[in-house]
């Protein structure tokens, strides 16, 4: 992308005031956002002060800031991100853009932009002698059927030769702009084939025919009750489609009794195990040992993958310090990691040795062991 600037000093306006329809616009604008989200509107309404200016000066940008309640750079970054802003006085009766795409370009863009700086400016974003007339070459406009072509203000010109184009500038200088037509400049309607349509043309043909016939048909047909839901629903009998089968996702405790269900892909030699569900006990001997909340905690948030409703559960359970997760042996990791439902995240996640290192020397020690702060 191109470095976008704000016109020099010397062409900027000393203030900017919207008029009095457009601030009413503007205040009615602002007002379909909820509150607290009143900045959102800050592209429409630097749209709106460039429809009514012709282009964005630095004294918009900062109004319309002001009244969005936002500091300045963060408007001057939405208007200088944005291609549709221009930051620099243009045409007032033409503002040329040229696509010069890909497709555009094949068909001839470059002949439209000889054309361009032959009767308007050799460089682009520069206005001709009386003001009237500015041009500039833009991405990909939409209309890549119809190539080549350029919009002018909000108007796009299409299917063009370099003599077309020198015509509708000639009318724009005359300030007839209104008069030229917009859209395709051949015969074509939109985007639609050179001279009219070239298929279903004939009235008596085999397809016209059978669409009436179709039409009865169907309308024949008994209508049929089906929620819409599952109108595109095929019917089939199959175990995977079957809604009375649970799943892990759906019912965690009923999983198992997939099994039951006979088909090539089960394994009959192995004997089904019951599900397993639920919290481990409190009484479990793997359970880690707990103390009486001391005088001074240490902060476990900082033990990567623990948060601060982690933290109280594991005070909950007594535990408050880092020497003792860094005590932890297997067993009651896993005792941990089953409570807390983890589904092994203790041990991805190095717990015990993020508490040894915290444990050791605190941030500096963990720094020294990872590479990089904790949390």
């Amino acid at each position: 992308m191109s470095v976008r600037r704000l016109a020099e000093d010397t062409v900027q306006p000393a203030s900017f005031a919207f008029s009095k329809e457009n601030a009413a616009w503007a205040k009615e604008t602002i007002n379909k956002y909820p509150k607290g989200r009143e900045q959102s509107a800050v592209i429409p309404l630097l749209m709106r002060a460039q429809d009514q200016d012709g282009w964005v000066t630095k004294a918009a940008i900062e109004s319309i800031a002001d009244m969005l309640g936002m500091p300045y750079i963060r408007a001057l970054e939405v208007a200088t991100f944005y291609t549709q802003f221009q930051l620099k006085p243009v045409g007032t009766r033409a503002h040329v853009q040229v696509c010069g795409t890909t497709p555009c370009m094949l068909r001839g863009a470059e002949d439209l932009i000889k054309v361009c700086k032959s009767k308007i400016a050799h460089d682009p974003f520069t206005l001709n002698e009386s003001g009237t007339l500015s041009w500039e070459e833009v991405e990909c406009q939409g209309a890549c059927v119809n190539a080549p072509m350029v919009m002018i203000f909000k108007d796009t010109f299409e299917d063009l030769t370099p003599e077309q184009l020198e015509q509708i500038i000639d009318r724009f200088e005359a300030g007839k702009g209104a008069e030229v037509t917009p859209g395709p400049q051949i015969d074509r309607i939109y985007s639609a084939p050179v001279g009219g349509p070239t298929t279903l043309m004939a009235a008596g043909s085999a397809s016209a025919k059978a669409a009436p016939a179709a039409a009865k048909k169907a309308s024949d047909a008994p209508a049929v009750s089906v929620p819409p839901s599952n109108a595109g629903r095929v019917k089939t009998a199959a175990s995977e489609t079957n809604a009375s089968l649970k799943t892990p996702a759906t019912a965690k405790g009923e999983a198992a009794a997939n099994a039951k269900v006979e088909g090539d892909t089960v394994d009959k030699s192995t004997p089904v195990k019951a599900a397993v569900s639920g919290k481990p006990s409190l009484e479990d001997k793997n359970r880690p040992a707990g103390i009486e909340k001391p005088a001074a905690v240490d902060d476990l948030k900082l033990i990567s993958g623990v948060g601060p409703k982690i933290e109280g559960t594991l005070n909950e359970l007594g535990i408050y310090t880092y020497a003792q997760v860094a005590s932890w042996k297997k067993a009651e990791r896993e005792w941990v990691d089953g409570y807390l439902n983890f589904k092994g995240r203790i041990e991805r996640d190095d717990w015990v040795k993020q508490a040894k290192a915290l444990a050791k020397g605190g941030e500096a020690e963990y720094i020294k062991v990872f590479g990089k702060k904790p949390r």
